[in-house]
């Protein structure tokens, strides 16, 4: 069963640990992410090097900005680049194609060079220039925006990284030459270059590796949602009072403006608009920002590693293990007579792992936030994936995405769907939602996966089936992921 890469490749898995590359999926995305920072911080030479290559090619693009309009085929030529893919890293379920990036973050992009990059190459405040600050002002310019910008101005040291390891490890049957397209920039013709290169085959594409040491999970190191968490410590640090002075007093207002208007104090959504509204006045401030995020570097390298750690033991070591057991101990992978029979068995099996085989832990982690509905989603298609019906993720025909569709050619088809027990709106949802769901996708079989992480969250469920008049339905299975009550193993009789 081909879950990871080392499956794919029929290789131990110490072979891509030991070369320092991470053991995708081939069945999904993960979430992880390159953080350019990581490159800017590292020790290692050839990183240093194409953070200042991605600082070079920002620098062609801030002059060209500040030449006036530019040729809308520039533009996309110049600004627009599709996801890479084949490192299958980022948001994609089931699956590794993203949205790249389009006319949203291009137009982000040059009119950043016009504002708030405009010293982009001179700074003062900061050691260096640095891509992330574009997405500061702007919280849709996320890790995964930056993250593929960076893969795609990276993207020759990622191929040959790859090559050298296909080389070292794998066989002709493994790989094959690709003729890969924007692999590199010419400045002497102001166009991207193709490349061909020898890389492992998967299906009909190739597949990238991504050294363990450009990754962070959560966000870069330097972002928006940083940005807002750490604002308070940024006044107190600036060294010019008068403009300490004027940018707390210009805080406090529009605090006291925003609590006049709800006649309270300010939430946490007023404060950050609070002080995006600051930072706007006082565009400086991000300058100050960055510099703090590059002296406390050292711990970016650390935090990051910790990161992939636990996804590496989380998705591939744990869901491996998940896997096997599953295999060896239930009839989770083997045909039902129909597509529902098969999104039933698929939701009861995972419900009973969760329950009674210590898998509660991989979403309700001690000390940390539970794991979100994405998240769920995502460790059940790593499960669910390898059966003999057609299984898609986030099917959208129209009237919004369910989860996941399981089917057998166009009359055989059945949906299953992931809610939270804490979600706000799942009233509404148990509702409605399936049901519209079904008529979209023109079936009329479904199972609702509820998952509990709390006494008060099973208690909740409890009241609004009886309420809706659902309890006892075998197609609305409540998952008890509760931490406070399962024995461990070692005590359990």
């Amino acid at each position: 069963m081909d879950l990871y890469l080392s499956d794919h490749l029929g290789i131990d898995p110490s072979f891509l640990g030991r070369y320092g590359a991470f053991d995708v999926s081939v069945i999904s995305d993960l979430p992880l992410f390159i953080d350019p920072f990581l490159l800017f911080n590292s020790q290692k030479l050839e990183y240093i090097e194409l953070h200042e290559a991605i600082l070079r090619y920002l620098r062609f693009l801030r002059d060209k900005a500040a030449g006036g309009n530019l040729d809308p085929g520039l533009i996309a030529n110049w600004y627009k680049f599709k996801e890479v893919k084949q490192n299958w890293l980022g948001f994609t379920q089931l699956g590794n194609g993203g949205h790249g990036l389009g006319d949203d973050f291009a137009k982000t992009l040059h009119g950043s060079l016009g504002s708030v990059l405009s010293n982009f190459g001179s700074e003062k405040i900061t050691k260096s220039s640095h891509l992330e600050k574009a997405g500061l002002l702007r919280s849709k310019v996320g890790r995964d925006c930056i993250s593929d910008f960076t893969a795609n101005l990276i993207k020759e040291y990622l191929l040959e990284y790859t090559q050298a390891f296909a080389r070292l490890y794998l066989g002709n049957d493994r790989c094959r030459d690709f003729r890969v397209q924007r692999v590199r920039f010419n400045y002497d013709t102001e166009a991207w270059e193709e490349g061909t290169f020898y890389l492992p085959i998967l299906a009909d594409d190739y597949v990238l590796l991504t050294p363990i040491d450009m990754l962070t999970r959560d966000d870069t190191w330097i972002s928006h949602r940083d940005l807002l968490e750490h604002f308070d410590l940024i006044p107190p640090a600036l060294p010019d009072k008068e403009l300490r002075a004027q940018v707390n007093n210009y805080f406090e207002r529009q605090l006291s403006i925003a609590a006049g208007r709800a006649r309270r104090p300010p939430n946490r959504q007023e404060r950050d608009a609070a002080a995006m509204s600051t930072v706007r006045q006082y565009p400086e401030l991000l300058d100050y920002y960055i510099h703090q995020r590059e002296v406390a570097g050292e711990e970016a390298r650390s935090v990051s590693a910790a990161k992939v750690a636990d996804t590496f033991e989380i998705f591939v070591q744990q869901i491996r293990r998940v896997v096997t057991d599953l295999q060896a101990r239930t009839n989770f992978y083997k045909q039902e007579f129909s597509s529902y029979d098969a999104a039933l068995a698929r939701a009861k099996g995972f419900k009973h792992y969760i329950e009674n085989q210590d898998g509660w832990k991989l979403i309700n982690r001690d000390g940390e936030p539970f794991a979100k509905e994405a998240e769920v989603q995502l460790y059940f298609g790593l499960i669910l994936f390898c059966i003999i019906f057609d299984v898609n993720r986030e099917v959208n025909n129209g009237r919004g995405p369910v989860d996941y569709k399981i089917s057998i050619g166009s009359a055989d088809k059945s949906l299953i769907e992931f809610k939270l027990a804490s979600n706000t709106k799942l009233k509404h949802n148990l509702e409605n939602q399936v049901a519209i769901y079904e008529k979209a996708n023109q079936t009329v079989t479904s199972v609702t996966v509820i998952v509990c992480y709390t006494a008060s969250h099973q208690e909740k469920i409890e009241k609004l089936l009886k309420e809706l008049g659902l309890a006892g339905r075998e197609d609305i299975i409540v998952i008890d992921a509760r931490s406070d009550n399962k024995p461990s193993a070692s005590t359990a009789k």
